[in-house]
């Protein structure tokens, strides 16, 4: 947005009236990678972030001027979601979100998808190292993943 800068964004624990604009981030951030395989529609996007992330993980939402920009997911130790709409990445929002969401976690863990090189690349300027490699059979898309986990 013009005139908007990443310090401008606040964030805050998600509430369900969330739920939409997350999926919409999600799907967004998703769409953007030509090597992932669409396997859910919008409605389903939805579903899944309203009935089964919401209620049993810590959600926190990256916000500027009323709209939400990135979102991250959170499950003990485990980062299970960390989107940004793609126009904000690269500003440290993520940065942000990943450093607030994991703050006193002493070993925190994640899986990211071998081709999302921006992501690899992210996660290890954070500290993450590679620990394992999936071949895909692991998750629903297929793809070969890496396990990450920074321990602090």
């Amino acid at each position: 947005m013009i005139g908007v800068q990443p310090a401008d964004v606040v964030l805050r624990p998600a509430t369900a009236s969330d739920a939409a604009a997350i999926a919409t981030v999600m799907r967004a951030s998703l769409n953007v990678f030509d090597w992932m395989p669409v396997l859910h529609t919008p409605e389903e996007h939805l579903s899944f972030i309203r009935d089964i992330l919401m209620p049993s993980q810590q959600v926190a939402v990256a916000e500027t001027s009323g709209r939400i920009v990135g979102f991250i997911a959170v499950s003990g130790e485990w980062v299970e979601q960390l989107y940004l709409d793609p126009a904000w990445t690269g500003q440290g929002v993520g940065s942000r979100l990943l450093a607030q969401a994991t703050a006193g976690t002493p070993v925190v863990k994640l899986h990211c998808f071998q081709a999302n090189t921006g992501a690899r690349r992210f996660y290890e300027r954070h500290g993450f190292r590679a620990e394992a490699f999936g071949d895909g059979s692991a998750n629903e898309e297929g793809l070969p993943d890496i396990l990450y986990v920074l321990r602090r």
